[in-house]
């Protein structure tokens, strides 16, 4: 039986969805055995010794950041110890062991100002005994406005509007 163009089209889409589905991503190509972390990528294999370190922390950012950080909870399970990661609102997944903080993208928010400064201090808590794995996504930019001294997070949100108005990406 011959397949409609729209039933093809459908497939065509819904392959290309699954391709990029950053949940299926890591499922796909990072694994835990008990001692080793690997990850695949292209066609070459790295791993690393989870048992050199005391602690395994995840940090990041972006929109699709959130089915990352549950793929690596499902990954690692009672090896990973925590973190934090910032998404947009509403990019949310149910974490156990990551938490995570919702702020505005493209326009950033005090959240994301908060949620930057807790991965800073995550960062400076790390020691030669810590893995720290860093997940990001697109929508970075926004979702860590962490201004330098002398900008303000009213200035970047205004220079960032000033941007997406006339058409900036």
């Amino acid at each position: 039986m011959y397949s409609t163009r729209r039933e093809d089209l459908g497939a065509i889409f819904k392959a290309g969805l699954d391709r990029v589905d950053p949940y299926k991503m890591l499922i796909d190509h990072v694994s835990y055995d008990g001692t080793a972390m690997t990850v695949k990528l292209d066609e070459r294999f790295h791993s690393i010794n989870l048992d050199d370190f005391n602690k395994v922390m995840v940090i990041g950012a972006g929109k699709a950041t959130a089915p990352m950080a549950l793929a690596l909870e499902k990954i690692l399970g009672d090896r990973l110890d925590g973190g934090l990661i910032v998404v947009k609102y509403g990019h949310v997944e149910q974490l156990e062991r990551i938490e995570t903080v919702e702020a505005d993208h493209p326009v950033p928010d005090e959240n994301g100002r908060r949620g930057a400064e807790k991965i800073i201090s995550i960062a400076d808590q790390a020691d030669e005994q810590t893995l720290v794995i860093c997940l990001i996504s697109g929508g970075g930019s926004s979702l860590l406005p962490l201004p330098v001294d002398g900008i303000s997070l009213e200035d970047k949100q205004e220079t960032t509007q000033i941007l997406l108005t006339c058409g900036a990406t």
